[in-house]
């Protein structure tokens, strides 16, 4: 059994298939994408070509279907395109005999979703395994075609793909965050979850002498007296007139003076050597051969002659069996009430080797998806412009520059203030004494002064 961190690689063989081909031998790798081996981000990879490959793993915990959502979703990449195969995820019912060991296509699962393409047949599966209460077999459900083209997301970039079932019976799938699909698990699925009260009686039988006939050949019509049905549809263009330059005796291919028979031809093994035919050069203004006048339609031209319709006077209607109450039939009201997924898996064949699975979650909270969905579609997009890396770091950098401006503001010198406008400050002593000394000054110089008489 190999290990991959927490993977177990299935072992087992498919039935119903050849020896040499039966076997689960595709190799898995744990590793960095080949756009992106440096990036230091590692997915699962399928490495094989056309071979059945399985892996799984099993959950923290099991998955009851109760009151809360079920979401899951995971990142797909077609390294080398997809020719044909499937990329979807399995995931795999709780049991006491669900050995990961022996993972294969038979293993029973609850829910299987994900990408599947072949030539130009495109598919976005959603497939639930229904018990069926009165006999107690498991049924797949397939859900309705995607409301969209789905073939853009079979290109060799990262898409994220993502279910969300709800405990009201309805689904949406996303991909790269794009709604593709949704609708009702009661209303939206073949075969329906809830079979029909009544089905036709199988022992009921059309009586012999039904007539479904709606209209019938008119008995009394006649063929017409001058219809001929031996006049053929083109006749010559007796219109038509020989060109004078028309050349009878030429042939239209000649053969080609310039071949020469070649070096290692042996007359014993390959027959008589015979120069290659081409256009005769003498037929390219007129023609050659034998000249016939071209064809036009014969306006006598009837075909065979078919009696008229008439409306069925014994018409009887279309036959149908009578109804009879359904022995299987069964009402339910909740079949988002599912059975409980204790591991995940990708069982798959394809012809593309190098799909990497990253990403994978499986929650009941929503917020925590659009989390994932939003950090998944930001990588991509960084992936495929890496200069969106500085814009992004702009754009983070700068509201919490503002924040920080305005939450602490800058200190004022008020030091270097009072000395860009001489203000004085009370509290400095020798601004006190230079402030008394002018005043002293001051009071001398008025007693200088003398008073006019």
């Amino acid at each position: 059994m190999i290990n991959l961190y927490r993977w177990i690689v299935s072992e087992a063989k498919k039935d119903g298939a050849d020896a040499d081909i039966a076997k689960y031998d595709g190799q898995w790798e744990v590793e960095g994408t080949k756009k992106l081996i440096n990036r230091g981000d590692l997915g699962l990879v399928m490495k094989s070509r056309a071979k059945h490959s399985a892996i799984s793993t099993m959950l923290d915990q099991p998955f009851v279907f109760d009151t809360k959502p079920f979401i899951v979703q995971y990142e797909v990449q077609f390294q080398d395109f997809q020719e044909c195969g499937g990329a979807y995820i399995k995931l795999l019912s709780a049991s006491d005999k669900l050995k990961l060991e022996e993972l294969h296509d038979k293993t029973p699962y609850t829910i299987m979703f994900g990408p599947d393409k072949c030539g130009e047949e495109k598919k976005l599966h959603f497939i639930f395994r229904h018990q069926n209460p009165v006999t107690n077999e498991f049924e797949e459900k397939h859900a309705k075609k995607p409301d969209v083209d789905i073939g853009k997301f079979f290109d060799d970039k990262t898409h994220l793909y993502k279910l969300a079932i709800f405990p009201d019976n309805t689904f949406k799938i996303f991909v790269d965050g794009e709604l593709v699909n949704s609708g009702s698990l009661l209303e939206d699925f073949q075969p329906p979850v809830n079979p029909p009260e009544e089905i036709d009686d199988p022992d009921d039988k059309k009586p012999d002498e039904w007539d479904d006939r709606e209209k019938i050949d008119d008995s009394d019509a006649r063929k017409p007296d001058d219809w001929d049905e031996d006049e053929p549809m083109e006749i010559p263009d007796p219109a038509a007139v020989k060109p004078e330059s028309w050349l009878d005796d030429e042939q239209q291919y000649i053969a080609d003076p310039t071949a020469k028979k070649p070096d290692d031809w042996d007359a014993e093994m390959d027959g008589e050597w015979e120069p290659p035919l081409i256009d005769n050069p003498k037929c390219k203004e007129s023609g050659c051969g034998e000249w016939k006048p071209p064809k036009i339609h014969n306006p006598k031209f009837k075909g065979k002659w078919i009696a008229p319709k008439i409306e069925n006077p014994n018409y009887q209607g279309e036959w149908k069996p009578k109804k009879i109450k359904n022995p299987n039939y069964f009402n339910d009201e909740h079949p988002f009430t599912m059975t409980s997924i204790a591991a995940l898996g990708f069982e798959i064949w394809s012809i593309s080797p190098d799909i990497c699975f990253d990403n994978i979650l499986i929650t009941s909270d929503e917020a925590a998806a659009e989390k994932g969905s939003f950090l998944s579609r930001f990588a991509e997009a960084a992936e495929e412009k890496p200069w969106l890396w500085v814009v992004y770091g702009i754009g983070l950098t700068v509201p919490f520059a503002i924040l920080g401006y305005l939450c602490f503001p800058k200190k004022r010198d008020e030091a270097a203030e009072r000395k860009r406008t001489d203000a004085p400050s009370p509290d400095d002593p020798q601004s006190s004494r230079r402030d008394k000394e002018e005043e002293e000054s001051k009071e001398t110089e008025k007693k200088k002064v003398p008073e006019r008489k």
